[in-house]
């Protein structure tokens, strides 16, 4: 645990950092019913102003951090270096806070909020303070009696209820089961008490219902239908409220997307939920109809006071008033701080002060928006915005402190580094407290907050009218809609490195080889590439795992729904088929169509795939070989398909999804007899996903595999007549599978272009926000989000003096095959000569004598993980062992991890117990 205090000055009218004060407009729209408010008058320098600060870095502005934000909140801060907090309640008597948390050594943490002491651990580690069965956590709670004396954690099969002991710690865990209902789990969200204890209203999120459960006993007493995917929930007198994250049941002709088994009222082009309720039940009369009140999309908290209910509307940015007298809608409170993106601010949790202060958590913003707040009825007054740690998701008061959880913390910066390097899963969370200061205060810390998001006047500027396309042609235009250079942007997704594992060994740049698993002979294509078009050694993937690293890049951004489900992931992992998982705004695809833009795609964000009979590796693997040498079409049709009409309009059959028992060089044969027949789109996007490792061959065969499939794609490319005008970006999804000694979310990435800069080595910050940015900027492509509208593009990635040289593929010098169980049909991979010059790659799978015994247990480790074949699953794998299991293959079981001296067993792996994305055991 870190402790560490930030005061601001309270007493006297700051200037901001922008040189001037911020002002702020508030505009009433139908008097009395809602308030949208901007602030302006701010002219600084976009997220370009990191220039080369690394993540972790202390500057003046705050901590840099991932996701192309600086923090430094107002306030004290206590980091919790126990994972990252999905939910939290601060008792009764306001002296301890319960916080659930998820990717870390607990499933749940009881603080002593005085201190800021960690005073008990509870979850399946063997070192916690207290056991229980399941580290599964839900999105909302744990809850509370109202004596304080009881204390319910919701999980995935119902409950686990605890006593509370005098000193707040937890005792006797007892399960409180609600049964499946066919293959839908319960998944819990909100849990409230009846106010004389006795009763336990649960919103059953997986079931679409909320039941009344005997606090006693653990019986369903009743249950009620109510809207799709229930989660926030509160009681008013004799009124529950519940909020429907995926709002109401749908009618008959409309569009529907799924969403863990119910078809929801969807749009048709991106699959985005497209109503939102908040169910009434009348506790009072058993017989009563659940009544039903239309809010904005996504409602997650709900929070009542003073005859008030609040409702957190996090897809539409603005907080619902529900007069509870009426059961109306009576006021909607913007949460839009910033006039140039409308979307993407995430309002998760909202409380309201005895001096009435209203209080709204923005967990993209990583700040408090604070108002004015009298009644239902009087419009609320805009104050500004205070500071928070990464992703504020809970809000509440203490006497008249103001605690706030933040489920990311200070990043994944845990102190325990090993070998002094990072990984992903070093997450963080933490608790900022601070006392409401003065609104001339409150004022001042807007523009810091402006600050630190990178918020400024014209970010996104469009070319008007015709006069762009009088303009001279750049690569990377600085309006919206002018013209570019670039006609075809090509995206190559991968899977899960970080920079010092593939490019840890180029000297030129700011790598440690002693982390570096995949070097020039493994991958001796980006390797090359990365000598002829430019090194990047400070570009960050924001997610932890593929289910958020594939939103980012899809979505410039983590939905708060796959943000708040990490703790569980039962309902969806990977949101692809899921409607909650997609923002109203769009996709990069469909804001590419609205551009006039064509797409193609070719296995990225796709949700299901069909195989024919006999299409092992092996027989993939020789296909491509004929597919290659004849140009014959392949003998193993596979089928795709997405959840999501847009992507399925765009996407080229044939081209597998992420699957690792399909080999890399298979996929680029698929796509280059579309390509030689048909040419390119404006945007093209590609998963090519073994690098991931796990599947039949051996993990530096299938990183070479990969290697080689890209460097294919590049020569073809640059080898036609498509040239002159395109661009290849190659990213990582996440970096969550290796260390890395500056960052665990340092990624390599790849910028391929004639005009790209050559022969260079570019330090400056760069994410997969600013990315992505770059690739709307050249296709003219309007920004889905307040993240991608504040990202400054790549600019310095590019010259306006092209250089059209192609690239050549270089032969894999890890042979393809290695490690494979049963060989092809037509031979083994023959590689060529490694680099003498370079680490030496695997050329052999043999395993020394006296890690045999081991070996096997890895083996039998990995059967059981969903690697490969037809229900291979992303991240199903524990990270830790999924790591150490990659880095003994590739060492032939005969180099311990860094910073530990002996291989261990897969459950004798450091970090075991924690459990994976897709699988609590």
């Amino acid at each position: 645990m870190q402790v560490t205090r930030q005061r601001r000055i309270a007493e006297k009218d700051q200037i901001s950092l922008f040189g001037r004060r911020v002002g702020r407009r508030a505009t009433l729209v139908t008097a009395g019913i809602a308030v949208v408010l901007a602030v302006t008058g701010t002219a600084v320098a976009q997220t370009g102003q990191f220039g080369t600060q690394q993540v972790g870095q202390q500057t003046a502005n705050g901590q840099v951090i991932s996701s192309d934000q600086y923090i430094d909140p107002y306030g004290s801060r206590t980091v919790i270096n126990d994972g990252k907090i999905m939910s939290s309640t601060v008792s009764p008597d306001g002296a301890h806070l319960a916080a659930a948390v998820t990717d870390g050594d607990a499933a749940l943490v009881i603080m002593d909020l005085k201190t800021g002491q960690v005073k008990q651990k509870v979850g399946t580690n063997a070192k916690d303070d207290l056991r229980i069965s399941s580290a599964s956590v839900g999105q909302e709670g744990p809850t509370y009696s109202p004596d304080g004396k009881q204390l319910w954690l919701g999980q995935s099969d119902g409950y686990t209820k605890f006593t509370v002991n005098a000193d707040g710690t937890l005792a006797n865990p007892t399960a409180v089961s609600i049964p499946a209902d066919g293959s839908k789990h319960a998944l819990v969200g909100a849990a409230v008490f009846s106010a004389d204890g006795s009763t336990v209203y649960s919103a059953v999120n997986g079931q679409n219902r909320v039941v009344a459960i005997d606090a006693a006993t653990g019986t369903i007493k009743q249950s009620w239908a109510v809207g799709n995917a229930p989660r926030g929930m509160t009681v008013v007198g004799s009124k529950l409220y519940v909020s429907n994250e995926g709002g109401r049941p749908a009618k008959a002709g409309e569009t529907t997307i799924n969403s863990y088994g119910t078809q929801v009222p969807a749009d048709p082009k991106t699959g985005a939920t497209t109503t939102g309720t908040v169910s009434v039940i009348d506790l009072a009369d058993s017989a009563a109809a659940v009544g039903s009140i239309d809010v904005g999309l996504h409602p997650t908290a709900v929070y009542a006071k003073n005859g008030a209910v609040f409702v957190t509307n996090t897809a539409d940015n603005n907080v619902s008033v529900i007069d509870s007298r009426k059961d109306k809608v009576v006021q909607t409170i913007s949460t839009q701080p910033w006039p140039e993106a409308s979307v993407g601010y995430e309002p998760n949790a909202v409380t309201l002060t005895d001096d009435g202060h209203l209080l709204v958590t923005l967990g993209r913003a990583n700040a408090v928006a604070v108002y004015r707040y009298k009644s239902p009825q009087d419009p609320a007054g805009y104050v500004g915005l205070l500071p928070t740690d990464y992703f504020p998701s809970e809000i509440t008061t203490v006497g008249k402190t103001v605690v706030v959880s933040n489920t990311r913390g200070i990043d994944a910066l845990r102190p325990d580094a090993t070998a002094g390097a990072h990984g992903t899963h070093d997450t963080t969370s933490s608790l900022t407290q601070f006392t409401l200061p003065s609104d001339k205060v409150i004022k001042s810390e807007t523009s810091k907050v402006f600050k630190q998001n990178g918020w400024t006047k014209n970010s996104v500027e469009l070319a008007k009218g015709n006069s762009g396309s009088h303009k001279k042609a750049v690569p990377v235009p600085t309006q919206i809609g002018a013209p570019s250079t670039i006609k075809h942007v090509f995206m190559i997704v991968k899977e899960n490195r970080t920079y010092d594992q593939v490019f840890g060994d180029m000297k030129q740049g700011n790598g440690n080889s002693a982390f570096t698993q995949f070097g020039e002979n493994v991958t001796p294509n980006q390797h090359a590439l990365a000598s002829q078009f430019g090194l990047y050694d400070n570009f960050y993937d924001i997610g932890t795992n593929s289910a958020e690293g594939h939103n980012w890049l899809m979505q410039a951004d983590n939905p708060e729904y796959t943000e708040s489900s990490a703790g569980e992931y039962t309902r969806s992992y990977d949101t692809e088929n899921d409607a909650l998982g997609h923002q109203k705004s769009g996709f990069i695809w469909t804001g590419a169509q609205a551009a006039g833009k064509s797409v193609k795609d070719f296995g990225e964000f796709q949700s299901s795939e069909s195989k024919p009979t006999g299409a092992s590796w092996q027989n993939l693997y020789c296909d491509a070989k004929t597919m290659d040498a004849t140009g014959q079409k392949t003998a193993y049709p596979i089928q795709v398909g997405s959840a999501i009409p847009s992507l399925n309009d765009v996407s080229v059959q044939g081209f597998p999804m992420f699957d690792t028992s399909v080999p890399d060089i298979y996929k680029e044969q698929i796509w280059k007899q579309d390509f030689e027949k048909n040419g390119p789109a404006d945007l093209n996007m590609f998963w090519l996903s073994n690098d991931h490792t796990g599947g039949p061959a051996n993990a530096a065969a299938q990183v070479a595999d990969n290697d080689l499939a890209v460097g294919r794609m590049v020569d073809e490319i640059s080898h036609s007549k498509y040239w002159k005008d395109s661009a290849i970006f190659v990213v990582e999804d996440d970096s969550q599978a290796g260390l890395d000694h500056v960052d665990g979310h340092r990624a390599p990435v790849q910028v391929i272009s004639p005009w790209a800069k050559h022969d260079t080595v570019d330090s400056h910050y760069y994410s997969q926000i600013t990315m992505v940015r770059t690739i709307e900027q050249i296709l003219g492509v309007h920004p889905m989000n307040q993240k991608d509208s504040a990202a400054t593009p790549m600019y310095g990635a590019f010259t306006d003096k092209p250089d059209n040289t192609p690239f050549t593929a270089v032969p894999n010098r890890t042979s393809l095959t290695l490690g494979l169980s049963t060989q092809p049909s037509c031979g083994s991979d023959t590689p060529a000569p490694q680099n003498p010059s370079a680490a030496p790659a695997p050329t052999t799978t043999k395993i020394p004598a006296a890690q045999q015994k081991v070996a096997a247990e890895w083996t039998t480790w990995q059967s059981k993980q969903r690697l490969t074949g037809s229900k291979a699953v992303p991240d199903f794998a524990n990270p830790e062992q999924m790591d150490h299991f990659t880095w003994y293959q590739t060492h032939n079981f005969s180099t311990p991890y860094p910073g530990e001296n002996k291989i261990y067993a897969p459950n004798d792996v450091p970090g075991a117990y924690i459990p994976s994305a897709e699988n609590d055991g």
